[in-house]
Parts: structure tokens; C-alpha cells; sequence
């Protein structure tokens, strides 16, 4: 035995990977994320501006569903596509909210929504296929497309225009190879939303090309800041047939932690889709979905529940984004929807900060702000409106005005004052 060991050893392993996981680029934002880890391990207090969860509890209907799902034996594996009361539950919705008609066969519930956009892309793309992401983009949809051996293109879009796709640029970058078209609004990380006008003429050039579809990420809908309205891309004239809407429990609910999410569209695409499922994880576990149904029985986009949280959650943005305009050389963009800031912070870049040196791009950024001040941002820079009480103003008054950037820790501090998130009350 001994001996054959020997020779295993002296042979040697072959631990190359495949070539899709090689073309997955590593997330520069890990080590940040590490780093900030090793803080908290630390005893360090870390602000946390990076996740993308609200800082809400789930709401007490749908926490109460999920404990009595327990308690009734609703513990046992469900259909791959997940349960018919939820599907019927979610296709009322869609019919009610958003103008789009779904029987329950044309819903399938995941671990998530990034596992349904996942499948997606490997559902309807060909090694080649080209699949247009609209910049800023959420980190994953390139690495998607070249998990499934498509092509990532990418097309810039200016703060000046608040981020929103230029239709003519759009226009002028489809190919043959074309596939897919992804749609995030509200934008994650930029916040943009896509008014219905500026939806119909992309709407327009997409009906020009047979092969593309799009892929609409609308996991943001509810958290919406009048006079933004929200749109549904499949509710456009033409566009049912080739749209695959995607959406999840985890923002408006605050249900990140439960991970439950669904994609609607055409049978045909949504049944290849529930076919990849089934090789990979089956349907999402049986006590999410209780709990989503309780969250879809909350009223109209949540009702009172998630009114007040995107309420807060306004109230925070407002605040953010007049102090940052306070500060010089920063560009902004006010957000219409989701919960994040894309802050251009370029005004910053080459100069030195104390005790760390030059500050040179995003990344390097992200490491003072987290050095120095222990707030976790994400490369971009693009920021939660959270707040962070007692732990923050410790933090406050330890921090010294060394260099100009030093200012975005007064700003991040005093976002931390503006309400008390328990007792929901101005202090």
C-alpha cells in the first residue's frame, strides 16, 4: 500500500482546472473582503458598506411562516420548480404589479435569483454567443457569460446620463453573435432607473434582431424613489416572447439569508432552465418558500411593511447624497432606486494619504477607507445606505482630518446619526 502512495507522490497529480473556470476572473474585491474579515476576527469594529442587503430584520409575518412551515412538517423536498401555491402566488403578482401574464409552468423558483440568472445565460447562450452587459454592471453577468462559454460585451454609459443605456450605442454594438441583453433597473450598483420611454426604444431596436433576448434582472422593484415608476421589460409591446424576468425575496423582504428567487418567461426557455435546475440542486428548500408566500400575502409591492423600509431607506439616500455633494471634486449621481451610491471619487486619486500612501484608483481606495477608518466599501465605490450605531461613533472621534480624503470618513460617520434603525425615530 505503502508503495503505491510512493508512486502516486513521485508521479504526481495533474491539478490543472478546466478552461471555463480559468476564464473566471477572480473578484478584486475578495481580498478587501478578507481583509475586512480578519478585522472583525480581530475584535476590530468594521463598518460595512459592501453587501448588498437591506440591515432590516425579515418582517415578522414572513419570519412566523417559515417557523410554522417547521413546526407543520413542511420539511421535505419540493417539486424541482418549486411549490404550485407559491408559482400561482408569484404569478398573480406578476400579473398585478408588473402587467405580465405567467401561468405557474412558466415560473421557476431557485436557490436565489443569482442561481436563476445563472441558468439562464447557460440555457439560451452558445459557445460565442455574445452577451451585451450595459456598464456599471453587478459583478457576476460577465462571469456568467463566460461560464457558459459566451463572450461578455460590455457598453459604458456616463454619469452625466445617469447611467442609463445609450440606445444608439446599443445599436451599433449588436451582432449575429447577439444573445442576450441584460437588464438591471433599478441598477445595481449605480441605482439608475430606466424610464419606460428610454425602455420602448430599446424595446424598438431589440424587435430588429430575432436571436437577441434580455435578460431582466428586476430583484430592485419595490425599492423605488418616487417620481421613478418601475417598468417591466416583458410588459413592452412584442418583447413577452423574448424576455426572461428575474426576481427574488431577498431586497424588498429582507430575506437575503433565506435565498429564494424565481425566473418568469416563455415555457420554452424557463422549462431549459428548470432542466438545468434539476441537475444541479433541485427546487429551493420547502421553508423559503412557506415564507414567501406569506411575503406575497403582505398587499400590493409588500404594502405597509416594505413602504416603510424603502421609506427609510429614502431618508438615508437624501441625507448621503447632500453630504457628498458637499465635498469637493466628487461626482454623483442620485440614485431612483435600490439602496447603493456609485460615487466617482476620481477627484482623489493621486494624491497621498498618512500612514498609507498614494491613493491611486477605486481598489486603493477601498483599502484606506477600510485601513484607516475600517469602513468596507466595494471597488467602484458603491456604498449601502446603512447605518451603523454605537459602533460608529466610537470609531467617529478617533479619526484625524489628515489629507482631503479623510473627509469621506466624516461623511460616512454622520450618515451613522441620522436614525435610530431600531426604534425608527430621528436622533
Amino acid at each position: 500500500m505503502e508503495k503505491k502512495q510512493s508512486s502516486a507522490v513521485a508521479m504526481g497529480v495533474d491539478d490543472s482546472l478546466s478552461p471555463r473556470v480559468d476564464a473566471v476572473k477572480p473578484s478584486r474585491t475578495v481580498a478587501i473582503s478578507d481583509q475586512a474579515n480578519a478585522l472583525v476576527q480581530a475584535g476590530v469594529p468594521v463598518i460595512r458598506l459592501a453587501a448588498g442587503e437591506p440591515d432590516f430584520d425579515t418582517p415578522a409575518p414572513i419570519a412566523e411562516a417559515g417557523i410554522n412551515a417547521i413546526r407543520e412538517g413542511h420539511t421535505r423536498y419540493t417539486p424541482n420548480a418549486g411549490t404550485l401555491q407559491l408559482r400561482q402566488a408569484i404569478s398573480h403578482k406578476l400579473k398585478e404589479e408588473n402587467g405580465i401574464t405567467y401561468a405557474p409552468d412558466h415560473i421557476v423558483l431557485s436557490n436565489g435569483a443569482k442561481q436563476s440568472l445563472a441558468q439562464a445565460v447557460l440555457a439560451v447562450c452558445s459557445p460565442g454567443d455574445e452577451v451585451i452587459i450595459p456598464a456599471p454592471y453587478w459583478v457576476s453577468y460577465p462571469e456568467m457569460a463566460r461560464l457558459a462559454d459566451a463572450v461578455p460585451v460590455i457598453l459604458p454609459t456616463s454619469i452625466d446620463n445617469n447611467f442609463l443605456l445609450d440606445p444608439k450605442l446599443l445599436q451599433s454594438k449588436i451582432t449575429q453573435r447577439s444573445r442576450l441583453l441584460i437588464l438591471c433597473s433599478p441598477s445595481n450598483p449605480t441605482g439608475s432607473v430606466y424610464p419606460k420611454k428610454l425602455l420602448q426604444d430599446i424595446a424598438h431596436i431589440v424587435a430588429n434582431h430575432p436571436r437577441l433576448l434580455i435578460l431582466s434582472d428586476e430583484i430592485y422593484e419595490h425599492i423605488i424613489y418616487a417620481p421613478a415608476t418601475h417598468t417591466s421589460f416583458a410588459s413592452l409591446p412584442g418583447m413577452w416572447d423574448r424576455t426572461l424576468t428575474v426576481n427574488r425575496f431577498s431586497k424588498a423582504f429582507a430575506m437575503t439569508g433565506w435565498r429564494l428567487g424565481y425566473i418568469a418567461g416563455p415555457k420554452h426557455f424557463v422549462a431549459a432552465c428548470g432542466k438545468i435546475q434539476s441537475q444541479f440542486t433541485t427546487g429551493p428548500n420547502s421553508i423559503a418558500q412557506k415564507a414567501g408566500v406569506a411575503a406575497l400575502g403582505l398587499g400590493y409591492a409588500g404594502g405597509e411593511i416594505v413602504a416603510n423600509m424603502v421609506k427609510a431607506f429614502r431618508e438615508r439616500r437624501d441625507f448621503l447624497v447632500k453630504s457628498f455633494r458637499e465635498m469637493e471634486g466628487l461626482k454623483i449621481s442620485e440614485p431612483q432606486g435600490a439602496f447603493y451610491l456609485f460615487i466617482d471619487f476620481s477627484y482623489y486619486y493621486g494624491k497621498e494619504a498618512e500612514g498609507f500612501g498614494r491613493i491611486d484608483d477605486s481598489e486603493s481606495l477601498c483599502r484606506y477607507l477600510l485601513d484607516k477608518g475600517q469602513v468596507n466599501s466595494f471597488n467602484g465605490l458603491y456604498c449601502l445606505f446603512e447605518e451603523h450605531i454605537s459602533q460608529v461613533i466610537k470609531l467617529a472621534w478617533s479619526f484625524q482630518v489628515a489629507s482631503e480624503v479623510n473627509i469621506i470618513y466624516y461623511v460616512l460617520i454622520r450618515a451613522s446619526n441620522v436614525r435610530d434603525m431600531k426604534s425608527s425615530r430621528v436622533i
